[in-house]
């Protein structure tokens, strides 16, 4: 993966020395190489991260009037190059950028409807005066732009955006909501600062004199699923099968995440399998953490350990195995560093020990690297999917803490103002759903959770993966985020997908025979935390001593006085978790501190 940026200035020369340093900060993103394309009003900069075809794939990279900085993957490289060359286009190397390129060239923007991969890119097409921006269809790689005076700057992180001095880091009283009653999610399009926006997931932009035109090129579209049970397996497992083989494709080392899930061990168990076909061993890596095996208690929503299930996978599959393992202090001690990777608050240690897991990863020599995000919002794997009081809940079901959150303001939010707030969001997510004709209620809110799932929660995990792993140069591939098993699932019915009772129970029964049957069946795992009763002691304490200094800016956001109540009662005043399942009361504490780290190393302006 890369880091890419750049300027068009319709009325005076780009100053060059500021695009250079807005690629300059994304040097942890492309720690390989750099380039900079200047002709007269536009300025691109790339950062480069060699995994495809280091002699001839650097960038940014030019054909004819096209001038090209790409940032991503993409995993049908092989098909579109013979379709240009049978068009007859020629080739210098063999790296998807150049494919991109070309295939753009060849077709304009119609060459999205062609791609299968992750990327964000931008071209400029030197003699229509034009640039132009795209994202893949998922949203797995980000691009964020604001316009200008004079024109309109772009990068794959806010960060380099806020190098430009035209872009500042202005906080309005709408986005200080946004990060107190939607965090760690964003809305949609909206880069929470005043001026900054997100590129959104499946759409692309066409900038120049006659301003910016931002337009949705991919949706989900509903039709009925004609398919029976074990054809739908069927069909299932060769997408799977194939979305997981075309991501293997890396002229650098190449690792995967264990977890001793479900949809880890799956990607796993299949890279194991081509791995030996040639001659290699698959590098596998999990997380965990410090005494969590003595501190590890069982609960409903997790009845076992994660560890004794890797340990499984990683003998089964053959795979040479590390676990990485965490103490608590580093948790908290990386808590500013992953608000850093991500620009923005976000899921806490949740984050920070994902900051930290890439970190080992890269250390030990793998720039690449699958995980399993995706599966569990496109095949219901979540509570909310089940439980008819959350499904049916008018609202985000993974945020139900709206009120309680809209009371920890500094001006505090009535329940019903925050949750107002909060439905705009909402009711604009549910104007994307494609429903159809004579579906019974259930089925139609199911693909309104699809919907609800990828366009938020799922965008949110994405948004996490992509900052923590690339903040230390790895690039992180995700299978199941492929756009065809996201279109396919969108119209599995969810008597299918939830087959034997079970979350996830179509996948469990499709992939029959790549796993053992007690990891293939175990219940839904989440990802690792700790355990360890001295984290939330940990974070108390540097909260409490952080509102008695005299030297808070998080109270600019946050009620003091709430904070003070939540932190006097052990939480008990805040009833509900922050968001999802993984965000409870440490996580809660954790992540207002990432505010007060982020209000300061942003500089945040309030108004």
């Amino acid at each position: 993966m890369c880091g890419i940026a750049g300027e068009i200035n319709y009325k005076e020369r780009v100053n060059r020395e500021v695009v250079r340093e807005m690629g300059r900060v994304l040097t942890p993103r492309g720690p390989d190489a750099d380039g900079v394309f200047e002709h007269e009003n536009v300025c691109l900069a790339h950062r480069r991260l060699i995994v495809i075809d280091p002699e001839n794939g650097a960038q940014p990279m030019t054909f004819g009037d096209f001038t090209i900085v790409y940032n991503g993957e993409l995993y049908n490289t092989d098909e579109i190059r013979a379709e240009l060359e049978k068009r007859g286009c020629r080739f210098i190397g063999h790296s998807d950028t150049e494919v991109v390129l070309k295939a753009y060239v060849e077709y304009g923007a119609r060459c999205l409807e062609m791609f299968n991969g992750i990327f964000a890119f931008a071209v400029w097409n030197r003699s229509e005066r034009e640039l132009f921006l795209a994202r893949d269809r998922i949203g797995v790689k980000p691009l964020f732009y604001a316009e200008t005076e004079n024109g309109l700057v772009f990068a794959s992180e806010i960060k380099s955006l806020l190098v430009h001095p035209a872009v500042k880091p202005v906080l309005t009283e709408d986005g200080a909501a946004q990060i107190m009653l939607i965090g760690p999610a964003r809305i949609v399009g909206d880069g929470v600062f005043r001026d900054i926006r997100d590129l959104p997931a499946a759409h692309c932009a066409t900038f120049s004199r006659r301003g910016l035109n931002v337009r949705r090129y991919w949706s989900l579209t509903a039709k009925k699923h004609e398919e029976n049970f074990t054809e739908t397996a069927s069909h299932l497992r060769s997408l799977i099968f194939d979305a997981v083989k075309r991501q293997l494709v890396s002229d650098v080392p190449l690792c995967t995440f264990l977890s001793g899930g479900l949809d880890s061990s799956v990607i796993s168990a299949i890279a194991a399998t081509e791995f030996s076909k040639r001659g290699e061993t698959l590098h596998t890596f999990s997380i965990d953490y410090k005494n969590n095996r003595e501190n590890f208690r069982a609960t409903a929503f997790q009845p076992d350990e994660d560890a004794p299930y890797v340990e499984e996978m990683a003998r089964f599959i053959g795979s040479e195995h590390t676990n990485v393992v965490l103490d608590t202090p580093a948790l908290a001690d990386a808590l500013e560093d992953s608000t850093y990777a991500r620009d923005l608050p976000g899921m806490a240690d949740v984050d920070s020990s994902l900051w930290l897991f890439c970190r080992e990863i890269k250390r030990a020599g793998f720039p690449v690297a699958l995980s399993g995000e995706c599966a569990d919002e496109i095949f219901g794997g979540y509570p909310w999917y089940h439980k008819p009081e959350v499904l049916h809940y008018n609202g985000f079901p993974w945020a139900t803490s709206v009120p309680e959150r809209g009371a920890l303001m500094k001006k505090p939010m009535s329940g019903s103002d925050a949750e107002a707030f909060v439905r705009k969001s909402y009711d604009r997510c549910l104007k994307d759903v494609d429903y159809l004709d004579g579906e019974n209620a259930d089925d139609t809110r199911m693909r309104e959770m699809f919907v609800l799932n990828l366009e938020y929660f799922m965008a949110t995990l994405l948004d996490r993966k992509d900052r923590m792993s690339m903040a230390h140069g790895l690039e992180v591939r995700v299978p199941f985020c492929d756009y065809r098993l996201v279109e396919y699932a969108y119209n599995i019915p969810a008597a299918f997908k939830n087959y034997r009772g079970r979350e996830k129970g179509l996948v469990r029964y499709a992939m029959e025979g790549v796993l053992p049957e007690d990891v293939l069946w175990r219940k839904k795992s989440p990802y690792p935390k700790t355990h360890n009763p001295n984290y939330m002691a940990l974070l108390s304490g540097k909260l409490k001593a952080l509102l008695e200094s005299g030297d808070c800016r998080l109270t600019e956001i946050v009620n003091a006085d709430g904070l003070k109540k939540m932190l006097d009662t052990d939480g008990a005043s805040f009833t509900k978790n922050w968001y999802g399942q993984l965000m409870t009361v440490p996580q809660t504490y954790a992540y207002f501190l990432q505010i007060e780290a982020w209000l300061r190393k942003y500089n945040v302006i309030i108004k």
